[in-house]
C-alpha cells in the first residue's frame, strides 16, 4: 500500500456502511484520519458499526442526520447505493463539500494498476473472465468491486506486480476524481438505473467517467457495435480498442469465419467456447482484447474458454436431466438481461419468469420468445407475464407459487432436447432476498429433481 499524509488529521465522514464502507472506513483510520461513520441502520442491528466501534472509529446510527454538516468535515466517503438526491449528500455538496466513493481511495493508495470494467450489461462475466484468463497466464490478479471484496481492502494487499480487476457501477464511477485505470473496459450501453440517475445522459456521462483521466498509454477497450460508446471512445485520451461480433477492426477484436481474432492473430475458434449466447461472445471478445494487451498467451485463453460456463446466476448451466439442460439466469432482473438471455437459445425453451411487480409491462420480451414453447410464472408479475406469453402465441402456460415448485412444472412441460431457463426478467425482492437466493433454490430444485 501506498503510504500517504493526504489524509493525516483529516475530519472525514463515511456514508453508509455494507463492505464498502466497513473497508473504507477501517483504511481511512490506519491512514490517521478522524473518521466518523454514519449508517442508517441501528446499532443494536449493526455488527458492522459494532466492529469500527471496537477500532475506535466514531458510529452515528439509526438515520443520516443533516445536523452533521456541521460538525467540520472535510471530505465525505458516500456508499454507492446511496443517491446524490439524499438531503445529507446534496447539503454537503452545496457546501462545496467534496464527496467522493471508496474506488477513489483504493486508487489512492494501491500499488497496483488496475483494470475497469463497467457497462450496462455482461460486467461481472467480463471482470470473471478477465480474472481468470490473467490467472492462467500467470499475470497475478486480484478482483475487486461488485463482484468481490471491497477494492480499498485489495488495494491494502495488493503488490506491484499485482492487477486488480474491478467491477464498476455508474453509482461509483460518479463518485470518482483521480481514478485512472491502465485498462478501461466500456462492454455495452443501454437505458438503466434511471431511478438513481436523473436522465440517460447523466448515467451515460457516469459510465464515461471511467475513461476520463486515461492517457495516451493506457487503453480504452470498447463495444465498436454501440455508436454512442464510440463517441466515448473518440473522446478518450487512451489508445481506442474496439470489439465487434460482426464488423472486423484491425486494432481490436472481431470474428471472422468462426474464429476469434485479436488484431489479425487467431486467438480461438469460436466452437471451442463453451459460454452460450451472442452477448456473451462480446464479453469474450472484451476479455480476449484485455489479457492480449496484458500479455497473457492463447493457451491460457483457451483454456479458460474450453472450460468457463458462466458466473453464478448469469446463464449458468446448472445441469442435464433426461436430456434437458437446466440454466440458471436469476441475475437476469429485468427485460433486457432476459432478453439477452432468451436470444442465447437456439433450442425449445422452458422459461420461468416472474417475481416484483415494478409497474412496468412485458412487452419488449415478445421478440425473443419465438423458441419459447411453455412458461412457468411466479411472483406479482405473473399475469402480466402471462398475458405476453398469449398474445405470443404460447398455450402451454402454467402458473406456480414459487422458484422451487416451478423447476418441477417446467420439467413435466419438457421434453428431451429442451432447455429449461430461469430468466425472470423481474427483481426477486416479493419473495427472495436477493436474486443470489433466488437463483440457490432453483438449483437445489432442479439437484432434488435428479
Amino acid at each position: 500500500m501506498k503510504q500517504t499524509d493526504k489524509y493525516l488529521r483529516k475530519k472525514i465522514l463515511v456514508l453508509g456502511l455494507a463492505k464498502s464502507g466497513v473497508s473504507a472506513a477501517s483504511l481511512l483510520h490506519k491512514l490517521g484520519a478522524f473518521v466518523t461513520v454514519n449508517d442508517r441502520k441501528p446499532f443494536s442491528e449493526n455488527p458492522e458499526a459494532q466492529g469500527l466501534l471496537e477500532q475506535g472509529i466514531k458510529v452515528i446510527c439509526g438515520s443520516h442526520p443533516i445536523e452533521l454538516l456541521d460538525e467540520g468535515f472535510e471530505l465525505i466517503v458516500k456508499n454507492p447505493g446511496i443517491p446524490y438526491t439524499n438531503p445529507l449528500v446534496k447539503g454537503a455538496m452545496e457546501k462545496g463539500l467534496k464527496v467522493i466513493t471508496e474506488v477513489e481511495l483504493a486508487y489512492q493508495v494501491s500499488e497496483a494498476p488496475f483494470v475497469g470494467i463497467t457497462g450496462t450489461n455482461g460486467k461481472t462475466t467480463t471482470t470473471t473472465l478477465i480474472y481468470e484468463m490473467l490467472r492462467e497466464g500467470g499475470k497475478l490478479p486480484l478482483i475487486a468491486g461488485n463482484i468481490g471484496t471491497a477494492a480499498s481492502g485489495v488495494a491494502e494487499e495488493a503488490e506491484p506486480e499485482h492487477t486488480i480487476v474491478i467491477e464498476l457501477s455508474s453509482f461509483q464511477l460518479m463518485g470518482i476524481e483521480e481514478f485512472q485505470p491502465e485498462i478501461a473496459v466500456m462492454t455495452n450501453l443501454f437505458d438503466a438505473h434511471l431511478d438513481y440517475h436523473s436522465s440517460k445522459q447523466e448515467y451515460a456521462e457516469a459510465k464515461e467517467k471511467i475513461t476520463q483521466n486515461q492517457t495516451v498509454e493506457q487503453f480504452f477497450v470498447y463495444n465498436g457495435d454501440q455508436e454512442e460508446v464510440a463517441e466515448m471512445a473518440e473522446r478518450s485520451r487512451a489508445h481506442s480498442v474496439p470489439f465487434s461480433a460482426v464488423k472486423k477492426y484491425d486494432q481490436g477484436a472481431y470474428v471472422e469465419d468462426g474464429e476469434l481474432i485479436f488484431r489479425g492473430e487467431k486467438i480461438v475458434h469460436i466452437s471451442e467456447i463453451v459460454l452460450p449466447g451472442k452477448h456473451n461472445l462480446e464479453n469474450i471478445l472484451a476479455a480476449v482484447s484485455v489479457c492480449k494487451l496484458k500479455g497473457v498467451g492463447n493457451e491460457a485463453i483457451k483454456k479458460v474458454l474450453r472450460t468457463f460456463h458462466g458466473v453464478e446466476h448469469r446463464t449458468q448451466y446448472v445441469a442435464t436431466i433426461e436430456n434437458r439442460k437446466f440454466y440458471n439466469d436469476s441475475k437476469a432482473t429485468n427485460i433486457l438481461a432476459a432478453s439477452m438471455a432468451l436470444s442465447s437459445f437456439s433450442e425449445p425453451v422452458i422459461l420461468l419468469a416472474g417475481g416484483l411487480d415494478r409497474g412496468n409491462e412485458f412487452d419488449d420480451l415478445k421478440p425473443y420468445l419465438k423458441n419459447v414453447k411453455a412458461i412457468v410464472t411466479f411472483g406479482q408479475a405473473a399475469s402480466k407475464l402471462e398475458r405476453v406469453a398469449e398474445e405470443s402465441g404460447i398455450t402451454n402456460i402454467k402458473r406456480v407459487d414459487n422458484v422451487e415448485s416451478a423447476v418441477p412444472a417446467a420439467f413435466e412441460l419438457s421434453e428431451q432436447g429442451d432447455c429449461i431457463l430461469l430468466s425472470p426478467a423481474c427483481a426477486s425482492w416479493d419473495q427472495y432476498k436477493s436474486f443470489e437466493v433466488r437463483g440457490d433454490m432453483f438449483m437445489a430444485a432442479v439437484h432434488k429433481l435428479k
